[in-house]
């Protein structure tokens, strides 16, 4: 059986000696929730925030309100804050910021459905990619959060 996205990035976590922290909107935990179906995984998961509104973007995770007025929760910028706001709230190694739109609704022309931006944030700096995902709100959430775990793998190897 292949080894799984979870259990690969636990992996590299453990054989780096590195901790991770999620900030996570339209996920709601579920990148979290994977990564902690590893047992073990108490050695390298050290917490995370589903950060649904702005305030708690702002407050827990700490991304400006400025770059929440002038580019929107749903942002390359917003999601790079995240990665990096978690990073340094919870003291770990790599963090993780996923910010997007899950659906069915909320969508615009500009910011479709489907449209999620990731960001893994380590001592190498932080990558945000921008995705565009298609299907239910599940089938979106579950494709975000495989896109995260192979970012942070790829960041990790």
């Amino acid at each position: 059986m292949p080894e799984l996205l979870e259990e690969k990035a636990g992996r590299l976590l453990l054989k780096k000696h590195m901790t991770i922290a999620c900030a996570e909107s339209c996920t709601g935990g579920l990148l979290t929730s994977r990564l902690t179906d590893i047992a073990g995984s108490s050695a390298y998961v050290m917490g995370s925030v589903v950060s649904y509104t702005n305030r708690i973007k702002e407050a827990l995770v700490g991304v400006r309100h400025e770059t929440l007025a002038a580019h929107g929760a749903v942002s390359e910028e917003t999601a790079r804050e995240m990665a990096e706001g978690i990073r340094k709230a919870i003291k770990t190694d790599i963090g993780v910021g996923i910010t997007g739109i899950a659906g069915p609704g909320g969508g615009t022309a500009k910011k479709p459905v489907g449209l999620v931006f990731i960001a893994v944030s380590g001592p190498q700096g932080t990558i945000v990619k921008e995705n565009h995902f298609s299907g239910t709100r599940l089938e979106v959430k579950r494709q975000t959060t495989d896109t995260a775990l192979a970012m942070a793998c790829t960041y990790l190897e």
